[in-house]
C-alpha cells in the first residue's frame, strides 16, 4: 500500500490571520509531502527486508516508520482539526463533548487554559493532544514529543496542535504561546465532536 498526501479541506490562506498562507503552504507541501515520501520508502526497505528475512534491517527501519508514519497521521488529522472562521473555525464544542469537557475538565475555559499551559511548554519539538481513555471514558490532554501518535499510548486522538517551529515560526517568530493561543480560533469542533463521537462507540 502507498500512501498519499490528503486533500487539504481549504485554500493555504484559508486561515490568516492565524496562520499566513506561506506557512500552510510551507508545511503541507513540504513538511507533511516528505514524511508521505518517507513513509513509503520505509515501508518498500522493511518490506524488502522481511522477504529476505533479515531481522536486523527490519528492527532498523522500524525507526523511520514509526516518525513518518506519525508525521503523517497527526497531520492529517490537523488539517481537518483547523478550519476558516467562515466555515466554522473558532467558536466552542456542543453538545456531548462540551459536557465531557466540562466533566473532565470543570469548564471549556479551564480545558483550554490547561492545555495550552501543557503545549506551550513542550521542550522542542512535538504537539499536544486532546484525547479520548476508552478504558476510563474520559477525556485527556496529553503531550507527544517529535512526531509520535497518541495512538501509541493507547488513547484516540481528537484535536491536535503542532508545535514544531515549522509549524509557527514564520509568522510567530520564538513565540510559540501566541501561536497556541490564536489556534483557538479556528479550531474546527465540528470534527473533534465527530471524531469524539467515533471514538465512543
Amino acid at each position: 500500500m502507498t500512501y498519499t498526501l490528503p486533500e487539504l479541506p481549504y485554500d493555504f490562506n484559508a486561515l490568516e490571520p492565524v496562520i499566513s498562507a506561506k506557512i500552510m503552504e510551507l508545511h503541507y507541501t513540504k513538511h507533511h509531502q516528505t514524511y508521505v515520501k518517507n513513509l513509503n520508502d520505509a515501508l518498500e526497505k522493511y518490506k524488502e527486508a522481511e522477504s529476505k528475512q533479515d531481522i536486523a534491517a527490519m528492527i532498523g527501519h522500524q525507526q523511520a516508520i514509526k516518525f513518518n508514519g506519525g508525521g503523517h497521521v497527526n497531520h492529517s488529522i490537523f488539517w481537518t482539526n483547523l478550519a476558516p472562521q467562515s466555515k466554522g473555525g473558532g467558536g466552542k464544542p456542543s453538545g456531548e463533548l462540551l459536557e465531557q469537557i466540562k466533566k473532565d475538565f470543570t469548564s471549556l475555559d479551564e480545558f483550554i487554559e490547561k492545555f495550552t499551559t501543557r503545549t506551550v511548554g513542550i521542550q522542542g519539538s512535538g504537539w499536544g493532544w486532546l484525547g479520548y481513555c476508552k478504558g476510563n471514558k474520559r477525556l485527556v490532554i496529553m503531550t507527544c514529543a517529535n512526531q509520535d501518535p497518541l495512538s501509541i499510548i493507547g488513547h484516540v486522538p481528537l484535536l491536535g496542535i503542532d508545535v514544531w517551529e515549522h509549524a509557527y515560526y514564520l509568522q510567530y517568530l520564538n513565540v510559540r504561546a501566541d501561536y497556541v493561543k490564536n489556534i483557538w480560533n479556528i479550531v474546527n469542533w465540528k470534527n473533534v465532536e465527530e471524531r469524539f463521537a467515533n471514538a465512543k462507540k
